[in-house]
């Protein structure tokens, strides 16, 4: 089955990691067929691990990511992105944590754990001792795990327009859209486009009509 449609935009715009990772599957505008998930190509994970770094430095406490085998590594990430998805989509759309769906997604990130020495989850340190780097998947299966806590779990939202899992990081939890300016934007003009045909047609009907009472009255 895989993750839904996402539309063509960058990735690290909610400031959570498992979520940058599920949105590097994208689409372009609402065609599905011409998606593609950057992924597919291992060595994408690399320059992802790299971009991460840079751009979740506060998540990670300044720790800088590495993928020194994108290739050995790269079931493990997209069973975590995977698992991640399908356990937070459901969440976002029933509210709780399925039992199944927990269960795979835990397998997930301790694979993403396994074989590492790291010292994780210290205080003020979650990540480690921020004078190494980490290995991506493991940095991946800490923080899709840290979603289980805090307040972060219910301001996951899906975007009503691409389908995307996002976090709503606004003030009182109400953002609607993954991207205003693309999503929100698209629904908007939408509607505008579908309120104007709506009154051409119904302007169109005024006319015909009463040239067709007319014809009827000339056939009686």
């Amino acid at each position: 089955a895989g993750l839904p449609s996402r539309k063509a935009s960058g990735a690290f715009e909610d400031g959570l990691l498992p979520v940058d990772v599920a949105q590097v599957v994208q689409v372009d505008g609402s065609d599905a067929a011409r998606g593609f998930d950057r992924f597919a190509d291992p060595a994408e994970i690399a320059r992802f691990a790299e971009a991460a770094g840079t751009f979740r430095a506060d998540e990670l406490g300044g720790r800088r990511l590495e993928a020194q085998d994108p290739q050995r590594i790269a079931p493990v990430v997209l069973s975590i992105r995977e698992a991640t998805d399908r356990l937070f989509r459901a969440s976002a759309q029933e509210g709780g944590l399925d039992a199944a769906r927990m269960s795979d997604f835990l397998k997930a990130c301790a694979d993403g754990l396994s074989g590492s020495a790291e010292k994780l989850g210290m205080e003020g340190r979650p990540f480690g001792d921020p004078a190494k780097p980490l290995a991506f998947e493991a940095a991946l299966a800490v923080s899709a795990l840290s979603l289980l806590g805090g307040s972060v779990i219910s301001r996951l939202r899906i975007c009503p327009n691409c389908g995307w899992l996002f976090a709503d990081r606004s003030r009182n939890a109400s953002r609607l859209w993954c991207d205003m300016a693309v999503c929100g934007n698209r629904r908007k003009a939408g509607r505008h486009y579908r309120r104007r045909k709506a009154a051409r047609e119904a302007g169109h009907a005024d006319k015909v009509l009463p040239g067709l009472l007319l014809a009827l009255a000339l056939l009686v």
